[in-house]
């Protein structure tokens, strides 16, 4: 049997995917850098390298390896602009590497919709819009590694930008916004009315699965994925605090203030020698500020995907997973 490589494999798509992969008999290779989490993923049957792409692609193993999915990646409100430049792109060079090494007939990127955040309003963003200055770091070094992948030859490849993850094993997205909520009042931009649509985690790799099991030839290669269940900003707070059991509390503020004080914050930090990361960034307050949704379309008619879980059954089975 071929083997499927999964860069990333430690983190939170890569893990579920390797997963998912495992229980139903597929042979996986997972690579990352937490040997703790490679062990368990070693204990229900995959292969594991250990390896930090950002430095080179590790030796090819003597395994026939159909697919590489490369989810390893800096994803991260605030770090530095070479943090992210080793993680995004040389990784993915790496990664881009290895699959040429083992003989991967399809790769597999997950890049971010943070490519096409501006301050302003965009409701359902298509793949092939016009895309803007990177807002960040984050942003800038995804949109070089999406570069490389559609510059190199020899292997098929998709790229897929799935918002917002969230689910059991989640330690970013609802996480961030409870820690937030912990500390002090949320903003509450232009009524709390600017929308966004998060991802379940098994929304996310039944995208990546079915992009895997896509035919050849496709006549497009980047998809965007999501709930496709536009909430405010408002809505996603409180349900989530109301299934933590924390007070959510709102001070309104204009949306001009708001970015202010965040860029403020961020001169603040970069002046200090450890740069620790500001209460909110401005790309931070302009989730809060502006609606941005994905058109996914494109999905659903090219890789015959549709997401199955809804926001409220995600929180469910978010907040009710053992553990």
């Amino acid at each position: 049997m071929s083997a499927i490589v999964i860069t990333g494999a430690t983190g939170f798509l890569g893990g579920a995917l390797a997963r998912r992969l495992l229980s139903a008999g597929q042979a996986v290779i997972a690579m990352g850098r937490d040997d703790v989490k490679l062990a368990a993923l070693e204990q229900i049957g995959a292969v594991c390298i250990a390896s930090d792409l950002s430095r080179g692609a590790p030796p090819a193993p003597e395994m026939d390896v159909s697919a590489v999915v490369h989810c390893a990646a800096l994803s991260s409100a605030w770090g530095s602009y070479a943090a992210f430049r080793a993680a995004n792109v040389h990784g993915t060079a790496s990664a881009l590497a290895f699959a040429r090494s083992v003989g991967a007939r399809r790769f597999v990127h997950i890049s971010t919709p943070s490519l096409y955040f501006r301050f302003r309003d965009q409701r359902l963003v298509r793949e092939d819009m016009a895309l803007p200055q990177p807002v960040n770091a984050y942003a800038a070094t995804k949109r070089e590694a999406e570069s490389l992948v559609h510059a190199q030859t020899g292997i098929e490849f998709i790229i897929l930008r799935p918002r917002g993850l969230y689910g059991p094993g989640d330690t970013a997205l609802l996480p961030r916004l409870l820690r937030a909520a912990r500390s002090g009042p949320l903003p509450l931009v232009r009524g709390g009315s600017a929308e966004t649509d998060l991802t379940h985690i098994d929304d996310a790799v039944d995208a990546v699965l079915a992009a895997l099991g896509a035919p050849s030839g496709l006549p497009r290669h980047v998809f965007n994925i999501s709930g496709g269940e536009p909430k405010s900003i408002r809505t996603i707070s409180e349900a989530a605090c109301a299934r933590a059991g924390v007070t959510v509390r709102w001070r309104t503020m204009p949306a001009r203030a708001l970015l202010l004080a965040a860029r403020a914050m961020e001169v603040t930090s970069h002046m200090q020698s450890e740069r620790p990361e500001p209460r909110i960034t401005a790309y931070g307050a302009g989730l809060f500020a502006f609606t941005q949704t994905l058109d996914i379309s494109a999905a659903k008619a090219h890789l015959g995907w549709s997401p199955a879980i809804p926001f409220d059954e995600g929180l469910r089975r978010t907040f009710e997973a053992p553990g």
